[in-house]
């Protein structure tokens, strides 16, 4: 329903539209500055032959504009690449270590190459309390990780610490 009334819209009284734009006057080249007129007289004047230059076609870049080919291809589309790419196997999925905030409710499993915020949490205090337990090769081994990831994982990220400390001016209480 829409549609049609759209197109009733665009085509009322196109043919008056278009004879009104075609008998337009076409666009005049910009107005020249007055201190700019006088010397253009002037040096047309001078050489009449400037006139004649402007208005004559040059044989020689003419045919080498004809030389010129173009050749253009339209883009491949997005979509016609997704459609060429074969369906990639199933990934494997692994179970999420621990039972931590009730984790199990949430995710079923995780792709393996891949750990969720609680156990990233877990393996970066572990690493902390225990880096001669918990090696980046362990970690990799444990959580399905490239080394190199884990390495990254290990070294760019640390988890709170809070650490108090006491005023200039009164003792200090040593904690236990």
């Amino acid at each position: 329903m829409g549609a049609s009334v759209t197109r009733a819209v665009k085509n009322f009284n196109l043919e008056n539209r278009a004879e009104r734009e075609i008998s337009k006057m076409k666009p005049t080249s910009a107005p020249r500055h007055p201190s700019t007129k006088n010397l253009l007289q002037e040096q047309l004047s001078h050489n009449p032959e400037i006139k004649g230059e402007i208005a004559r076609k040059d044989d020689r870049l003419l045919s080498l504009l004809k030389d010129v080919y173009v050749d253009s291809k339209d883009p491949v589309s997005s979509v016609q690449v997704k459609d060429a790419v074969p369906r990639q196997q199933p990934k494997e999925f692994r179970l999420p270590k621990g039972h931590h905030f009730n984790m199990m409710n949430d995710i079923k499993n995780i792709p393996k190459g891949k750990i969720s915020i609680v156990e990233a949490l877990t393996l970066l205090n572990n690493h902390k309390l225990h880096p001669e337990i918990w090696t980046a090769k362990k970690i990799a081994e444990e959580y399905h990780l490239e080394q190199k990831d884990v390495n990254s994982l290990l070294k760019y990220f640390v988890t709170f610490e809070v650490k108090i400390f006491p005023p200039k001016d009164k003792k200090a209480i040593d904690s236990k």
